[in-house]
């Protein structure tokens, strides 16, 4: 490899692991004070940097918060394929499935939580956001074929509504983006883990 084409990958890493730094820093910002409500200039001060200078890496608050939704679910959905395309049954698809979500909110917490929140705006007020709705009508149509598949299966009860058993699920799972911490007392797979024994199995001794 020659000396210049060797800088040249050398710069293109840089600025690609400075442009994730950057999108991190706007990713926690968005959660912390809403999209709509943040600036360009805030996510540049949180990142130590001019405002100005945002734009030599985006071309718009709009374009940053695009690829950090539009990272998460695809790597959320790639985890997900993996898990769906193994052959398992119904309860044990369930039970990878949540130590997948659980793995995605370790990896991109604010991400989740700015998915939560802005979503459904972001999809009414733009084409470019169509996706987001995508992605949840993917997401339900996952979870009541594993539930409906479960129920034949005789691994998962009969007698409950399965439309309340999803929005159970999703919330009980997801809602944990709004306290859990990357580094914290329990790792995302034993939180997982204990949220299966609670769902699946309940807290009566």
């Amino acid at each position: 490899m020659s000396p210049r084409r060797r800088d040249t990958e050398g710069t293109a890493a840089a600025r690609a692991e400075r442009r994730a730094e950057l999108l991190a820093t706007a990713a926690e910002v968005f959660a912390a004070k809403g999209y709509a409500a943040t600036t360009v200039r805030q996510v540049a001060d949180a990142a130590g940097i001019l405002g100005g200078s945002l734009y030599y890496h985006f071309d718009s608050k709009e374009s940053m918060v695009d690829e950090i939704l539009s990272t998460f679910l695809n790597e959320m959905w790639a985890a997900y394929d993996r898990v769906l395309a193994a052959g398992l049954g119904a309860r044990e698809t369930v039970e990878a499935i949540v130590v997948e979500s659980f793995r995605s909110i370790d990896r991109h917490r604010a991400a989740v939580v700015v998915y939560q929140n802005e979503s459904r705006h972001l999809a009414a007020t733009s084409e470019r956001f169509s996706y987001l709705l995508d992605s949840h009508r993917r997401f339900e149509r996952m979870w009541m074929s594993l539930l409906e598949r479960g129920v034949r299966e005789g691994a998962f009860r009969a007698d409950l509504d399965l439309p309340l058993v999803y929005r159970f699920v999703r919330d009980t799972v997801w809602v944990a983006a709004s306290w859990y911490r990357h580094g914290g007392r329990l790792a995302a797979d034993d939180i997982a883990k204990q949220y299966l024994a609670m769902v699946l199995e309940g807290i009566q001794a």
